[in-house]
């Protein structure tokens, strides 16, 4: 995308920064801007559109890394837990971006239109990075002009957004995120897994239980599940309860062991070890460190 679309983006998504920060009236669109690189910080990314307008990110999904820049977007096609951070930013010139949600949904409705030929299966991560199309410039335009239109965003906003996946089917990334609109595809039924596995991540967890959730046998489960996540799935639940962990240290503060018996470890010498492992501090000095932060960060 050429620069003087990039700058309008920009623009635009300082503007609704101001008036409404990170949350916007438009469901599914969250801007971030920030002045400064930041440290690593962990996450969750559900299907989605994410867009750099300036400065740089990197994402880490399992051991594989993602880096992109202003006029490079991220696409995820599953939820997965990540752990990103930005990398060049600062108070001239800020890290702005915004994501848009996906909805799968939408996707399937599209590629009933593109016709069976573009049903292909593919296998890699769920997470990829591409440049901002031309095509995007104006949808996504009229899309960022929403939040300050609410009575449009009920009529205006389904079709625009069909409009921006559409183009996204239609690019580099397109054969991973058409895997979300079709019903039977692995990357559909190993969503069913992950779903599982965020909604019972305290219980112990089982192969034979999730591979049968995706309808493949245990190797093969393990296989592509390894594939598209970079992790097995011991390591995804690991990860998911230790983020777990981290928002009950910053929302409650609470006993440190409470909060491992509570993300469903035995051994609070384990959670203290994997915790440490993940976010570079035990959880109990983390905890505190995070609480102090929040406290210190004036509202947006």
């Amino acid at each position: 995308m050429d620069r003087s679309n990039l700058d309008h983006l920009k623009t635009q998504v300082l503007k609704l920064w101001q008036r409404h920060g990170r949350e916007t009236p438009l469901p599914g669109l969250r801007l971030t801007v920030a002045d400064g690189p930041t440290g690593p910080f962990h996450g969750v990314y559900t299907p989605s559109l994410c867009v750099v307008l300036q400065g740089a990110k990197v994402s880490r999904l399992g051991d594989r890394v993602f880096r992109y820049d202003a006029g490079k977007c991220l696409i995820a096609s599953l939820d997965v837990p990540i752990r990103a951070e930005i990398t060049q930013a600062g108070p001239a010139a800020p890290y702005v971006a915004f994501a848009l949600g996906i909805e799968p949904a939408v996707v399937a409705e599209l590629m009933l239109e593109q016709g069976p030929a573009q049903a292909v299966l593919r296998e890699g991560p769920a997470l990829g990075v591409q440049s901002l199309p031309d095509e995007l410039s104006g949808p996504l335009q009229r899309l960022l002009a929403l939040p300050d239109r609410p009575r449009d965003i009920p009529v205006l906003a389904p079709m625009i957004r069909r409009e921006i996946v559409w183009h996204l089917l239609n690019g580099p990334q397109g054969a991973m995120l058409r895997q979300i609109g079709l019903a039977d595809s692995r990357t559909t039924r190993l969503g069913r897994a992950i779903a599982w596995i965020r909604e019972n991540f305290d219980q112990t967890l089982s192969v034979p239980h999730l591979s049968g959730l995706a309808g493949m046998s245990p190797a093969t489960f393990h296989r592509h599940f390894k594939a598209v996540t970079a992790m097995t799935p011991l390591q995804f639940q690991k990860t998911l309860r230790l983020q777990e962990a981290r928002r009950l240290l910053l929302a409650e503060g609470a006993d440190v062991s409470r909060i491992g018996f509570a993300i469903g470890y035995e051994s609070p010498s384990q959670f203290s070890r994997e915790y440490r492992r993940l976010f570079g501090a035990p959880p109990g000095r983390d905890g505190a460190e995070i609480r102090r932060s929040a406290a210190a960060t004036p509202p947006v």
